[in-house]
């Protein structure tokens, strides 16, 4: 069976058709305006493009048309924060060629709202059963700590896994230690879809970089703006900073 035949999520399309005004939000987006369909052809895909590109508002928007809360979570957390979601999702439409064992959405900016709730449901509902599953109260780790800890224990094989830049939780050494995890769930069956500025995630070998700054085109990693931004600074920050300040 070839890679492509594993998949959970095959296809993503926009029914354009259905949508009355692209001169408002988010469809004023140029990414979005300009999205037809996007075929997916890896279990490990990066979203990468500069802030304001879209990044964000594409992954919650794909994570919530497959059911899964806006904050972040598994189909299961129903939580009810104030919806700050754009409508994207409701014209959006996943086209999936396996079933997923399990489904979990995790975004570093609202982990925060994820962790508290899973607390408030071991407090008032004594979900007790909960803290096995998310290895333990995330609400007392640090932030990278418990956002590996919720890697390695709420992640399973056969899963689909959305990430909204997972990096800005964790420092490099971390995020190396995040690489070795989805390498691992890749083995037993899971697809990753992961939007993302980190040069240490993207460089993974088996993955498939979409640069949203040209409408998901495929791009290889040295050709990314991540990497050649981030080689030029290290190779000579002196000079770098030289030709910033002075």
């Amino acid at each position: 069976m070839s890679i492509e035949n594993n998949l959970i999520v095959k296809k993503i399309y926009l029914d354009k058709y259905k949508i009355d005004d692209f001169d408002k939000y988010p469809f004023n987006i140029k990414v979005v305006r300009n999205f037809e369909e996007l075929q997916f052809t890896s279990p490990v895909t990066f979203f990468v493009g500069e802030n304001g590109i879209g990044k964000s508002t594409f992954i919650e928007a794909l994570a919530v048309s497959l059911g899964l809360p806006a904050e972040g979570g598994t189909e299961n957390f129903r939580y009810h924060p104030k919806n700050t979601a754009s409508n994207l999702s409701n014209y959006l439409r996943v086209c999936t060629f396996n079933k997923a064992k399990t489904k979990f959405f995790l975004r570093a900016e609202s982990f925060y709202n994820f962790s508290t709730e899973v607390q408030r449901l071991v407090r008032e509902n004594g979900f007790v059963s909960l803290y096995n599953s998310y290895g333990g109260n995330l609400l007392e780790c640090s932030h990278g700590e418990s956002f590996l800890k919720l890697v390695q224990n709420r992640f399973t094989d056969h899963g689909l896994y959305i990430l909204d830049e997972p990096e800005a939780a964790l420092s490099p050494q971390r995020q190396l230690s995040l690489l070795c995890l989805i390498n691992q769930l890749v083995k037993e069956g899971s697809q990753f879809i992961i939007a993302t500025h980190s040069p240490i995630l993207i460089s993974y070998r088996d993955g498939e970089i979409l640069d949203l700054n040209n409408d998901f085109a495929k791009i290889k990693y040295k050709d990314t703006s991540i990497y050649s931004i981030y080689k030029m600074y290290l190779d000579n920050p002196d000079a770098m900073q030289h030709r910033l300040f002075d």
